[in-house]
């Protein structure tokens, strides 16, 4: 976030490996309702997960499937990575892959002035993104008092045999020092490339998928 909802790559990469794939929207973003982030985004996962048992109708043929799943995995990136390391925290959550994730939002401030020069970021997100995004100032600066959706308050709380984080060190947008001191301090596995850049997350899963595979068999 923000971006444009275009992960169908990676949906049927991991479809045609077996797995159910469900790729949602956050509260308050595109085709969802409700205002961003006006709860802490890993809800939104743990809701969907609350919903498998009662299974899925598809909307445009109104055909019902049904799910049982013998795991649940999560992956997310960025802003996204954030959800999946708090989702596991959750004991239905099984294992969960953080690509460039946001792991401490004292950086908030910083990180924005490098994407845009408004000086209000809710503003600059209403503007460029319309309604793509329902974002007020007032739940976006949630994010900068170091408690909300933040992992680096929950570090004591994590169970770092369920996470495995990804991230190169010339991402000009997250600090790698910031990821790798709170992944040594978790003891969460983590994957430093030396170059990538800002790391597609589709291209990750693909390029180490026998990796990633074992990691959630192990």
């Amino acid at each position: 976030m923000p971006s444009i909802p275009r992960k169908q790559p990676l949906v049927e990469f991991l479809s045609q490996k077996g797995y159910w794939v469900f790729y949602p929207r956050w509260r308050g973003a595109w085709e969802s309702s409700g205002q961003f982030p006006a709860k802490s985004p890993q809800q939104d996962i743990l809701d969907i997960v609350t919903e498998l048992p009662k299974g899925i109708t598809e909307l445009a043929l109104g055909r019902k499937f049904r799910c049982s799943p013998k795991g649940i995995f999560v992956i997310g990136g960025s802003l996204g990575g954030a959800a999946s390391i708090l989702s596991s925290m959750d004991s239905r959550i099984t294992k969960v892959i953080a690509n460039c994730p946001v792991v401490d939002w004292s950086i908030l401030r910083t990180e924005q002035k490098k994407e845009t020069s408004n000086s209000s970021y809710p503003a600059y997100i209403r503007e460029a993104f319309g309604n793509g995004y329902r974002v007020s100032d007032k739940n976006w600066n949630k994010l900068s008092n170091g408690v909300f959706y933040n992992p680096a308050h929950h570090i004591e709380d994590l169970a770092p045999s369920k996470m495995m984080i990804f991230r190169a060190k010339d991402d000009p947008y997250i600090p790698w020092r910031l990821v790798d001191s709170f992944a040594r301090r978790s003891a969460i596995k983590i994957k430093l490339l030396s170059r990538g850049g800002r790391l597609s997350t589709v291209n990750v899963v693909r390029k180490y998928w026998p990796q990633i595979k074992r990691f959630f068999d192990s």
